[in-house]
């Protein structure tokens, strides 16, 4: 009942025009930074420990802002859900479609950081071509098939739960949908290397490029931006001389290009999931950071 109600209160929410969900949307997420604790800690350590050179106060502005930007994103979540086709190509523009397009029917994998337009990008891409994509299975039953439900909206793209392993989905690619492969969080220690980012090493699955080293696979960056009145979904160009020389060269270049999206565009430094716990994993005998 209670997931229900909480349906209906999103379903009012995205009516709203995008003038009025924005602020909303921020002055949510001005309300979670003061409550939510341990998220705030663990976002103000992500920031010292990957921009050590940062103020008290600067690291605060950011939080603020990472914060305010989950609020949008949470809240404006109910677009993909209800709006129509029709509004969601208004609010969410795209870039870079001509990549993609240019990669059809040959096996592709879109590295997808977890900015807070990533599930806008989605979204996006899937009302333009079919692809596959991994989700994690909720524990509400109705809540999880809902969300299966709101991704599948267009096309016929295939989703697979975590639980049902790669396999599926790389098959999927292999017959020429693209695979959204998000890969930049921490899964733990298996199959994870320690590499850099930004200034401290994270413990880092090497997925991507051991997928990318089956042969004939192409990689290509995908992000969603948020942006004043509305999201932007960009799409790069693909990687050059990837893979490369080792997986630990590769999965350092993975983490590489997500710093350079930041880096070049500083609009999307504080849309980072700077609240997920990246280092949680350690090596063996350091001590823990949250």
């Amino acid at each position: 009942m209670l997931v229900r109600f909480f349906l209906g209160i999103m379903w009012l929410i995205q009516c709203l025009p995008m003038a009025i969900l924005a602020p909303l949307g921020r002055g949510l997420g001005g309300l979670l930074y003061l409550l939510a604790r341990e998220r705030r800690h663990v976002t103000l350590t992500n920031l010292g420990l990957c921009f050590p050179q940062m103020s008290e106060a600067e690291k605060v502005a950011l939080a603020k802002q990472h914060f305010a930007a989950f609020g949008r994103s949470f809240l404006e979540r109910g677009l993909m859900w209800w709006a129509s086709e029709e509004r969601l190509k208004r609010v969410i523009r795209i870039e870079g479609m001509e990549y993609l397009r240019a990669q059809k029917g040959k096996p592709t994998l879109l590295f997808s950081p977890h900015f807070m337009g990533l599930d806008m990008a989605g979204t996006r891409i899937m009302m333009e071509m079919d692809c596959t994509s991994i989700y994690s299975v909720q524990k509400n039953k109705v809540f999880n098939d809902f969300l299966l439900k709101g991704r599948s909206r267009f096309g016929n793209s295939k989703h697979f739960s975590r639980q049902e392993g790669l396999r599926p989905p790389v098959r999927a690619m292999r017959q020429g949908l693209p695979f959204f492969y998000l890969s930049d969080l921490d899964y733990g220690p298996n199959e994870a290397i320690f590499v850099p980012f930004f200034a401290f090493h994270a413990a880092t699955i090497t997925g991507l490029s051991r997928l990318a080293r089956m042969g004939n696979v192409t990689v290509m960056t995908v992000y969603g931006r948020m942006d004043a009145d509305g999201w932007t979904t960009i799409i790069g160009p693909p990687w050059q001389d990837f893979p490369g020389e080792s997986v630990e060269a590769d999965t350092r270049r993975m983490n590489a290009e997500l710093e350079g999206e930041m880096t070049r565009n500083p609009q999307l430094l504080p849309q980072y999931l700077w609240m997920h716990k990246r280092f949680k994993t350690r090596p063996e005998g350091e001590k823990r950071v949250y």
